[in-house]
């Protein structure tokens, strides 16, 4: 018997350590995707072999050790307390363990194709739920994971990161029922086994075609610019400061002008303006506009007390100066900002453009939002923490993905960016490469009509439904049992 429980005990072990092991790699601010497709099958393996406490210890303990690679972002550079941090990593953790726990019940009492998508669809629901409620939209979805897998990418315009969180988790769900089944039923196993990598195989077929069907239309020239030095890192006082700072980007936007720019992005908050004197750095700006012919956006804080509002200032040549105030704050960095609450759009020539400001595109209603009004561009000025350059300066690319549009993304302390209605990454560079980094590329402008533009989280309903089904047949098979 003392053999028998070391083994077990070894087993869970090794399965909390490989599970563990494919999470921290497969997620966080620098995923490896290939990994993320299997992180799910020691547990699912585990699971109908194990009691249904050793298997959710094991669940739980495996995805939020995995979640730790989040951990030196967080104390480091964002300062959240450790209490807080234990939470970030419980509640997907405690999520998983369910999930988990789900599909072992449903796999003993013999429901294969139910256990099949139980599992993935109790993990996405909850996920789903969590970004309604979340300050941070859809940031810790697992879909996320999988930004540099461009033909699985496709499936965003379909379905949004539901459908891809799903399908991600469908795949080790039918491995694992494939592999329970192998030991009484091999043809059932294999063909439950081909079925589910069919699934995955036409969603990837569907993500190449889509990815060689080439986008036509205009296209424009989009200049980028950032800088990082010390001396500008903080000019959060209105006046002089940040009148300098604006006259050093202005400078560089005349060269990019000058080599052909059309439209120009600068990041978010980089100074402070006073409502009441605001003129001075609008007549800056609007006279380069003006001269240049240029569609300038650029973030300042704009004070008109007793309010403050994080904001975009765009200056379109002979026409009046628009505003963008941004709807979705980072607590607590910008709590004392008033959301907005409104859209602002640019009738140009080559089609439609549109702003945001950086965590907005952590949001899928609001750019969804502007893909019904027809945007085929977004300029975004954006504030990133460094460390998460990657993973967060590319959250955006998913929403073209989704609602049709390119993207031109300029970061302080991030990635200047440049991507199309694909998740192609057309141009990118740091924002450190130089005192003042610079970016131009051409981007097309033509907007892509998308299913999940049509139609928003339709999917994200189905697997709740699939999820209410499932625990409706838990219910009645008990209650049959008991009678």
């Amino acid at each position: 018997m003392a053999s028998v429980n070391s083994r077990r005990i070894v087993s869970a072990v090794l399965t909390v350590a490989v599970t563990a092991t494919l999470l921290y790699f497969g997620t966080g601010l620098f995923p490896k995707w290939p990994l993320m497709w299997f992180a799910p099958l020691p547990i699912l393996l585990f699971a109908p072999r194990s009691s249904w406490w050793a298997t959710g210890l094991t669940a739980f303990l495996a995805w939020f050790l995995g979640a730790l690679n989040l951990h030196h972002f967080f104390s480091a550079l964002i300062h959240i307390p450790l209490a807080i941090q234990i939470v970030i990593y419980a509640t997907p953790a405690l999520v998983f363990s369910l999930s988990v726990l789900l599909f072992r019940r449903l796999l003993r009492a013999g429901a294969y194709r139910t256990a099949l998508v139980a599992f993935p669809a109790a993990y996405t629901t909850v996920e789903y739920l969590l970004t309604l409620a979340s300050p941070h939209g859809t940031a810790g979805s697992l879909a996320y994971s999988q930004l540099n897998f461009l033909p699985f990418l496709q499936l965003a315009s379909i379905t949004g990161p539901s459908g891809m969180t799903f399908f991600l988790l469908l795949f080790s769900s039918g491995l694992a029922v494939a592999a329970y089944l192998s030991q009484s039923a091999l043809k059932q196993a294999l063909r439950t086994a081909v079925a589910s990598t069919a699934i995955i195989g036409i969603i990837l077929v569907f993500g190449v075609l889509r990815l060689s069907n080439p986008t036509s239309g205009p296209t424009v020239k989009v200049g980028l610019i950032a800088t990082d030095l010390p001396e500008y890192e903080d000019v959060m006082g209105e006046g002089a400061a940040t009148q300098h700072l604006l006259q050093a980007y202005a400078s560089q936007a005349e060269l990019l002008a000058a080599k052909g720019a059309q439209a120009i992005v600068i990041p978010e908050k980089i100074g402070v303006i006073a409502e009441s004197r605001s003129g001075e750095a609008d007549r800056l700006l609007q006279i380069l506009a003006d001269k240049t012919n240029v569609v300038i956006v650029v973030g300042l804080v704009d004070e008109a007390p007793p309010l403050s509002y994080n904001q975009a200032r765009v200056y379109s040549p002979h026409l009046a100066t628009q505003t963008y105030d941004k709807h979705h704050m980072l607590p607590p960095f910008e709590s004392r900002f008033k959301p907005g609450t409104t859209l602002t759009t640019m009738d140009v020539p080559s089609g439609k453009w549109g702003v945001e400001i950086c965590k907005d595109m952590d949001f899928t209603p609001l750019s969804r939002d502007y893909g019904r009004l027809g945007a085929g561009l977004m300029l975004v000025p954006a504030w990133d923490f460094v460390l998460d350059r990657f993973q967060h300066g590319h959250i955006a690319v998913m929403r073209g993905v989704e609602d049709g549009f390119s993207i031109a993304r300029a970061a302080r302390d991030g990635y200047l960016t440049v991507s199309d209605n694909r998740g192609r990454i057309l141009a990118e560079t740091r924002s450190n490469s130089s005192s003042f980094a610079t970016l131009l590329a051409d981007v097309p402008t033509t907007h892509d009509s998308t299913i999940y533009l049509r139609f928003g989280d339709w999917f994200s309903w189905l697997t709740i439904a699939i999820l209410a089904g499932t625990l409706v047949q838990l219910i009645r098979a008990r209650q049959g049992a008991r009678a």
